[in-house]
């Protein structure tokens, strides 16, 4: 009887222990179908966050611009780039249909408001009116051994607007009257005249570099903070010279405040045709002062098209061209894949004139 009872006592316990094992497996299905059920969810939540923001990002590309643009000039007023942005600005707001604001970010001779732009947001609300000297900043720090202040690589081209040889001006009363009295007076008195720019390996310190290791001058260099200001400069006597664009002078030319001896450009000046060319002086030196619309190098394709289309747009306007063609810069208008081929080419000839200069105080 005693072994009847410790038998079945022994069953039981068996067939416990199959139900507990059995409810564990059970469990632990249950458990992995939970685990994969969350998974999948989890999985399924990533999916749909990830082409939330590609939508969102796309509805923001698809609605640029939604809110006001700067236009960074990275010069004072009254210089070439300021000259030429304003209009610009004024036309592209129409255009977009949002204000295009133009912000005066000077110093370093365009450095600043070049780095400003260059390290923006890339969304395209943040534009830069460049000139030549953007392509020379930067090999300019390399042969003074400094940090960069930016790369060319951080900045897109969208649309070159003006492209005008750079023009050697002098004061009306100055007693050299053409470019050879000029430069028997230099040679003459070597180290005594004085040429202003917009700051060191600038668009106006470059070509007045070229100048003096052409001939042999020796001048010197009276840095501002833009064209406007040395100009001023030049009109004060603070100056003799200054190496710069014709919308910078022009109405002071007009005015008979200023002379003009000669012109870096390989063709006559539409603005001032019997002004000759070093060229034609037996000089075989040339520059140009461009300007153009830069964007950080990340900025979204569809934002960089819409940009292309309003910087087109304002380049051809019959107001634009007229406020630029009367201050003395026609319009030569470059897109954006033209306008890259030929920043490349220039920023590779202009590197080699840098790195020939040499550092200079």
């Amino acid at each position: 009887m005693r072994r009847y009872f410790i038998r079945r006592s022994a069953e039981r316990s068996i067939q416990t222990f199959g139900t507990i094992r059995g409810l564990a497996a059970l469990s632990a299905r249950s458990i992995g179908r939970e685990k994969s059920a969350l998974a999948s969810a989890t999985t399924g939540l990533a999916a749909m966050s990830a082409a939330g923001m590609l939508t969102e990002a796309k509805a923001q590309n698809d609605r640029f611009p939604s809110r006001a643009l700067t236009m960074v000039v990275p010069f004072p007023p009254g210089g070439v780039a300021d000259t030429v942005g304003r209009p610009i600005a004024e036309a592209m707001s129409r255009a977009l249909g949002q204000s295009v604001v133009v912000e005066n970010r000077a110093g370093a001779g365009g450095a600043i408001g070049m780095s400003h732009v260059a390290r923006a947001k890339p969304d395209g609300y943040t534009l830069l009116m460049a000139l030549v000297s953007i392509s020379t900043i930067p090999v300019a720090d390399e042969v003074l051994g400094r940090p960069p202040s930016f790369s060319l690589q951080q900045l897109r081209p969208i649309a070159r607007i003006t492209a005008d040889p750079t023009v050697l001006a002098v004061a009306a009363d100055a007693p050299y009257k053409n470019y050879a009295s000029f430069e028997r007076y230099a040679k003459d008195n070597p180290g005594k005249l004085n040429f202003g720019s917009s700051g060191n390996y600038g668009t106006m310190h470059v070509p007045m570099e070229m100048l003096k290791l052409a001939r042999e001058l020796k001048m010197t260099h009276v840095p501002y903070k833009g064209a406007g200001p040395a100009v001023l400069g030049l009109l004060s006597g603070e100056i003799n010279l200054v190496a710069t664009g014709p919308a910078s002078i022009l109405s002071h030319v007009k005015a008979g405040k200023i002379r003009v001896l000669a012109h870096w450009g390989k063709e006559p000046l539409q603005s001032m045709p019997d002004v000759p060319s070093f060229d034609g002086l037996g000089i075989p030196i040339h520059f140009s002062q461009w300007s153009g619309i830069f964007v950080p190098s990340e900025t979204p394709p569809l934002v960089i098209n819409q940009l292309r289309q309003a910087a087109k747009q304002a380049a051809f306007d019959p107001k634009v061209q007229a406020a630029i063609t009367s201050a003395g810069s026609p319009i030569q208008y470059l897109d954006a894949p033209e306008f890259a081929q030929f920043w490349a080419e220039d920023a590779k000839t202009l590197a080699e004139v840098v790195r020939r200069i040499g550092k200079v105080d």
